[in-house]
Parts: structure tokens; C-alpha cells; sequence
């Protein structure tokens, strides 16, 4: 019987969405998954454990799943035996403490003898306790940002990602606690066997190559071949650009990848060097 490598993975919600994402990207394609607990891929060796995401850490760290994809958020406040083998880049936000807009915030010392509502009890107990605050912790396991409205909280402490929550709740972030996005983790007290780790390791490749070619363009172009060094200077290529000659024995075709953010003020110049005809294309893959 084949090996599977079992993911745990949130049913729901928008990291489960950028999760299948992912996969799919990395060619990984699965049977139906309608109220599943447990769905195999069609053509890869993983299966996938829906669950939670507040589950997650501990199912992996028990040896229920192999692997888990979940916030660090959740992998901080539930504090299981789990190391994380790779950050992902998606699903980011941040925890964050919040209050009233109305009343003047002075700094962090603002907080000693308030009471805080929040869903991360213990991310923020650490957070206090490292910097000399004592305030009343209040559990809350969901909607945490209605609490100040109803005289429940006298602030907040809870997931951040656009704010507009917070001010459609009259709220304001007044400091940010942690950084989170998803990340891919293992349990720590247990190795995965050879069969599987193997497994790993291409399900690792195929995420790089998908990572890789995030935010990037490949731009083929003509260049006449008294403006090619010219042009070449200007390309910030991962390696050198490929040049390829054209029936014109004075022209040649420039191939290089550029990254999106600098696209703009990259083929300006390339351009204005005598560049002409140039194509850029979306990138699905890159293998580094």
C-alpha cells in the first residue's frame, strides 16, 4: 500500500483558500472535498485532514497528521511540541492591541489595571509579563471586537489584517504585538520516515518553484547589437540574460526575468537604450 503524507489543513476560511491554492499550483490535485474529514490527492501522495485551524498544532504534534499548515498564531498560543519547517508568505496579519478611538492612548503602560479581550490568551500573557504590565486578561472565543462597545473589555488584543473590522467597531491599533502568516510545521518529538520525508522533500520543491516565480515577469525583447551592452547593464537578471541572434544579423533577442515591483522603471530604460519589441510574460513555475 502506498505511503501518504497526511496534512492537516483549516477547512475553512481564507487560509484554506490560499492553502488549495498553493497546491494546485504545485500541481497537486484533489478528490472532492465536501464535508470530508479526510480527502486523498489524485495524483501525489498526501491526503489531507481538514480540521480547525485551533486543532491543528496539536493533531500534528500528536502524530495524528504528519504536517500541518496553520497561522503562527495559533502555533504560538496553543504552544504544542511542533517546529515549522517552512513559512509560506500568505494568509499574513498581524496581532495587535486596540482601543476606543476616542480615548488618548499614552503608550503601552496605558493598559496596567484595564481589562483586554482577546482569543490569545497566552501570546498576550507573555507579551505583558515581558513588559512589566498587569492587566486583566478577558477570553473571549469570538466577535472580541464588539467587547469594548458593550462595556465588556477596555480594549482588545486580536488578529489585524486590513483594520477594517476595528473601524467599522470604533476601534484603533495602538501597537503591534507579532507578525503572522501561514507556515508549514511538524511534530517535534517525532522524525518522519524515510518514505515520507521523501515526500516532503518534493512537496518542499514544488512549493520553491511555485514561491519562485511569485512577482516576477520574463521579458523577451530586440535589441540592435551596437545597444546590447548598453542594454545588458541595465538588466538585473537572477544570472546572465539570454541573448539569442535573429535573422538580422544586426539585431539579437534579449530573454531575461524581471521582478514586478521595478518592471515599469526597468523596461523604461531598456527603452530609452534601443530595446524595441518587448514582450513580457507571466511566469507559473521557476525551478532556482
Amino acid at each position: 500500500m502506498e505511503k501518504k503524507l497526511r496534512i492537516a489543513v483549516q477547512s475553512k476560511g481564507r487560509l484554506y483558500e490560499e492553502t488549495m491554492a498553493l497546491f494546485a499550483e504545485a500541481g497537486i490535485k484533489l478528490t472532492a472535498v465536501k464535508r470530508t474529514l479526510l480527502v486523498p490527492s489524485r495524483n501525489f501522495p498526501v491526503e489531507f485532514l481538514f480540521l480547525r485551524d485551533d486543532d491543528i498544532p496539536e493533531t500534528v504534534a500528536n502524530g495524528t497528521a504528519d504536517l500541518g499548515i496553520v497561522g503562527l498564531n495559533e502555533v504560538l498560543e496553543k504552544g504544542s511540541a511542533v517546529d515549522i519547517v517552512k513559512e509560506l508568505g500568505f494568509s499574513r496579519c498581524r496581532l495587535a492591541l486596540a482601543i476606543p478611538q476616542h480615548i488618548e492612548y499614552t503608550g503601552l503602560a496605558w493598559f496596567t489595571g484595564k481589562k483586554i479581550a482577546t482569543s490569545y490568551p497566552h501570546i498576550l500573557a507573555r507579551f505583558l509579563s515581558d513588559n512589566a504590565i498587569r492587566a486583566d486578561i478577558h477570553v473571549i472565543s469570538g466577535s472580541v471586537e464588539i467587547a469594548p462597545g458593550i462595556g465588556l473589555a477596555d480594549g482588545i488584543f486580536d488578529i489585524v489584517s486590513s483594520g477594517s473590522t476595528l473601524v467599522s467597531n470604533n476601534l484603533e491599533e495602538v501597537h503591534s504585538v507579532l507578525d503572522s502568516q501561514a507556515v508549514l510545521i511538524k511534530s517535534a518529538a517525532r522524525e518522519l520516515p524515510a518514505d515520507k520525508a521523501e515526500i516532503l522533500d518534493e512537496l518542499l520543491f514544488r512549493f520553491e518553484a511555485v514561491k519562485a516565480a511569485e512577482g516576477r515577469k520574463y521579458i523577451l525583447m530586440n535589441v540592435p547589437k551596437d545597444k546590447l551592452d548598453e542594454v545588458l547593464a541595465i538588466l538585473p537578471g537572477m544570472k546572465s540574460p539570454t541573448v539569442l541572434p535573429l535573422a538580422n544579423a544586426d539585431w539579437c533577442s534579449v530573454h531575461s526575468v524581471l521582478d514586478e515591483k521595478r518592471f515599469w522603471q526597468i523596461v523604461s530604460r531598456l527603452k530609452a537604450a534601443g530595446a524595441e519589441g518587448i514582450l513580457a510574460l507571466d511566469i507559473e513555475k521557476m525551478i532556482l
